[in-house]
């Protein structure tokens, strides 16, 4: 079952989901204009005024907003194994690289991720 937010629409000739991410603090606030292109919904911690809150206000937002949570961090990954209730994680584990190289290696990855979503994943982990 799809949580109420989730949207079918065609993208790009294939069907896909449009979801709505949280993108977290380490990863470049284009992430979230990449993702918004790509037809999902997407805000990073800084435009919500969370870049430099502690981890569970913003695992609350990802919460209250039904938000997918984008994150290179380890904490994330861990408490999303251990609580319940818990947003959907995906936890990128890529090192640091350029926004162009995220990009690239992001653009191929998505479609993958967003089918283990649609398939009922809670946490997904992305290497």
């Amino acid at each position: 079952m799809r949580p109420r937010n989730w949207i079918i629409r065609c993208w790009w000739a294939n069907c896909e989901v449009a979801l709505q991410f949280l993108v977290d603090a380490q990863l470049p606030p284009a992430l979230a204009g990449w993702l918004t292109a790509a037809g999902h919904s997407a805000k990073h911690v800084e435009t919500i005024g969370l870049r430099n809150a502690e981890d569970p206000a913003i695992w609350r937002y990802a919460l209250n907003h039904r938000a997918v949570l984008l994150t290179k961090d380890e904490d994330f990954a861990v408490r999303a194994n251990q609580s319940q209730p818990a947003p959907v994680v995906v936890w990128l584990r890529i090192g640091n690289c350029s926004n162009r190289a995220l990009r690239v290696w992001f653009t191929v990855l998505l479609p993958k991720i967003v089918s283990e979503i649609e398939r009922g994943q809670r946490f997904i982990e992305v290497r």
